[in-house]
């Protein structure tokens, strides 16, 4: 009798995709040895999934996936296989060694938005208990930054959407300020197609016709860099036509004749030569914008200036002024980026706050956090450096000397990439966590392997502040830990073992605490709570309350309870095209890749439609240099030159280049991009600086 083999099990498991700020609900099946991923009925995506989501399993057994500890014996030799004992002590030593030479802040670290809360939580705890360092940022400083500062200057607080993205097709009109949300938040166009279909207007401001900006009912094509005068010039005319909420001002906000007589002087044809819009097109923006209900959303366009804080204040200003804030279907709200980018910086991992959003210089939040880690309060460093603060004096005298990444590729996301990428080099010790030996990594005295997304379990909080639940699908493989443990197996080496937790629920309960009482009040949200009611939205200041979906309706999170404008004034970016470099350069995401591309770069089917770098150019503009479709050019700004693809396209103004900022080697979009700080929110200024292209030799 033949004897057949059994079926192999079948092994399903509800989580989230790794990938952006929606955190699409999916679900990972495993059949014997192959997974996949299917979509899940779920509140933010209803079933759907991206091509990232889709192809999201591919990652957990790539080949290059990193399984066993590397390190480098010496300076320029070659990463070897080692034990987890000999790195853990090797990160030991040398944090030991560097602290004493040189003080506490020798040693930094570097965190991601992409990392749990639970992982947020125990970096910004390791930085300040275990190493006693000030020095510790994130990548989250390079996304919504701007966007946050400027919400709490106006609201009180920072929670990106203040209303769930279920509002979205219930709002009458809708302004979208640079996002491209149909390439970077696909699952989330779905909402903006409900508001369309029940008779609301989208508006799209970008300077170039993206999918999202061809799918609108007006498109206004910006010039790079002119935001703050575009929201100053559509609060004037809404001023001269009557269309403001006055007793809404007057009940609700402060500061608002300041602002009236500030902007007088944005009358629509100065705005027109500034931004480059039409001034029949502001009027019809202005006017579209009075209705009863009505959103203003803004993504990285307006957000990564160096006047980023000021130009998000520009729009709030306006959702203010049309008495748009505080009400249901209406009110500013910001789209996250990264997959934790709300959480990540809630939790203590940027260099300026300690969990709950609590300000570390703030006596009483310090004392707080002190008596939940078990410290004295005045062992508790003071603020440290922003991320590129910190990345561009790593080496020197009094900057960090030895640092730690989690969760983040500098070497391809930083600006001004190949400055920071020779600061990296001169590091007495660079110790990386990752999935995969990433361009940072490759320069590392020391590499972990980590866990995916799938391989642990932790919180998520979404781009409307709804918090989630991972739960382990999958056994890592073997060589393979979570950050919590490297985290825990470091801090014991340096005496302080008992300050960690290994234990992702463990760490969350300790997180509840810190944060109780704070900004961002995880109090009364548990696991258990999560999983039942398919996410909590904080605050939630006790496990009987319900959470808060909806944020403003009662009162601004302000002292006197009323929302803040401010005077805001338009200045030019920190460089402007001038006649040795004559252009506009503007990166971004295309819907292919995903931040550095580490993950999405190793996946077949997302590198194969988007293989290499490459720069739009307006058809008329290429002519100029004799330049075809497909040719190889050079992008040069005053930082660098990049090496990439000519794509023309007739969808992007003629005095501006795109590059998308996914990808290494020549082809690094940041090898150019200008390191002007915002200084408030010290973001950089990637979304624009001047260029020049060349058609390269030979071509």
């Amino acid at each position: 009798m033949q004897l057949t083999s059994p079926a192999p099990a079948v092994k399903s498991s509800d989580t989230h995709c790794p990938y952006c700020a929606l955190q699409c609900g999916m679900t990972v099946v495993r059949l014997g040895e192959k997974n996949s991923a299917q979509s899940r009925d779920f509140p933010t995506n209803n079933g759907g999934l991206c091509q990232k989501g889709w192809t999201s399993t591919e990652l957990l057994t790539h080949p290059e996936r990193l399984t066993w500890p590397l390190v480098r014996d010496t300076k320029g030799g070659v990463l070897r296989r080692a034990s987890w004992d000999e790195a853990l002590d090797r990160i030991a030593s040398y944090i030991v060694r560097l602290q004493a030479q040189y003080g506490r802040d020798a040693v930094g670290i570097f965190g991601g938005g992409s990392l749990t809360n639970e992982k947020a939580y125990a970096l910004g705890k390791f930085a300040r208990v275990a190493l006693r360092s000030s020095q510790i940022d994130y990548n989250g400083r390079f996304c919504m930054s701007s966007a946050a500062a400027a919400s709490i200057k106006a609201f009180g607080i920072d929670r990106g959407l203040p209303f769930p993205i279920a509002d979205i097709p219930h709002a009458q009109t809708i302004l979208l300020v640079g996002s491209n949300a149909a390439e970077t938040l696909p699952i989330l166009m779905q909402y903006f197609d409900r508001q369309r279909r029940n008779g609301g207007q989208l508006m799209v401001v970008d300077p170039r016709r993206t999918p999202t900006a061809a799918a609108a009912d007006l498109h206004l094509q910006i010039t790079p860099g002119t935001d703050l005068a575009l929201a100053n010039g559509l609060l004037y005319i809404a001023t001269q036509e009557g269309w403001i909420d006055e007793e809404f001002i007057e009940t609700r906000t402060n500061g608002f004749e300041q602002v009236r007589r500030a902007v007088s002087c944005y009358w629509p044809d100065r705005v027109e030569r500034i931004t480059g819009i039409p001034e029949k097109q502001l009027y019809a923006a202005a006017r579209m914008l009075n209705v009863s209900s009505m959103m203003i959303l803004s993504a990285r366009g307006p957000e990564q200036h160096s006047k980023g804080v000021d130009t998000v204040l520009g729009f709030i200003n306006l959702a203010l002024a049309y008495g748009k804030a505080g009400k249901p279907y209406s009110g500013y709200g910001c789209l996250t980026g990264q997959g934790n980018g709300q959480g990540g910086r809630e939790q203590g991992q940027k260099a300026d706050q300690l969990p709950g959003y609590r300000k570390i210089d703030n006596p009483e939040h310090r004392s707080h956090i002190a008596s939940v880690w078990g410290v004295e309060e005045s062992t508790i460093p003071a603020a440290g450096q922003s991320a590129y603060e910190m990345l561009e004096r790593l080496g020197t005298e009094g900057g960090v000397r030895g640092l730690l990444v989690f969760g983040s590729n500098v070497a391809i996301s930083a600006p001004r990439a190949a400055y920071i990428q020779e600061r990296l080099r001169t590091l007495e010790f660079l110790c990386v966590s990752d999935i995969f030996l990433s361009e940072t990594a490759q320069l590392a005295d020391v590499v972990l392997p980590t866990t995916q997304w799938a391989e642990e379990e932790g919180t998520m909080t979404n781009l409307e502040g709804r918090v989630l639940l991972r739960r382990r699908a999958l056994d890592p493989p073997t060589g393979v830990r979570s950050d919590l443990d490297a985290i825990c197996g470091i801090a014991m080496r340096l005496g302080a073992a008992h300050h960690f937790s290994s234990n992702p629920c463990e760490v969350f309960d300790e997180l509840r605490r810190a944060s109780s009482g704070g900004a961002a009040d995880y109090r009364g949200i548990t696991y258990e709570r999560i999983e039942h009611e398919k996410g909590v939205f904080w605050p939630c200041p006790a496990e009987d309350h319900p959470g808060t979906p909806r944020l403003f309706l009662d009162g601004f999170a302000t002292p006197d309870g009323r929302a803040r404008f401010h005077v805001v004034d338009h200045r030019t970016a920190a460089e402007e095209p001038d006649s040795d470099y004559p252009l506009y350069l503007t990166t971004g995401r295309i819907a292919q890749h995903y931040q550095s591309g580490t993950q999405t770069r190793r996946v077949k089917q997302l590198l194969e439609p988007a293989p290499e770098a490459f720069v739009e150019i307006h058809p008329s503009m290429a002519s100029l240099y004799d330049i075809a479709h497909g040719e190889r050019v050079r992008v040069i700004t005053r930082r660098g030159s990049a090496a990439v693809k000519a794509k023309l396209t007739s969808s992007i103004r003629m005095d501006t280049v795109f590059m998308p900022f996914h990808f290494a080697g020549q082809g690094r979009a940041n090898l150019l991009t200008n390191p002007a700080l915002d200084p408030v929110s010290r973001m950089p200024e990637f979304k624009v600086c001047a260029a020049r292209i060349e058609k390269e030799i030979g071509c």
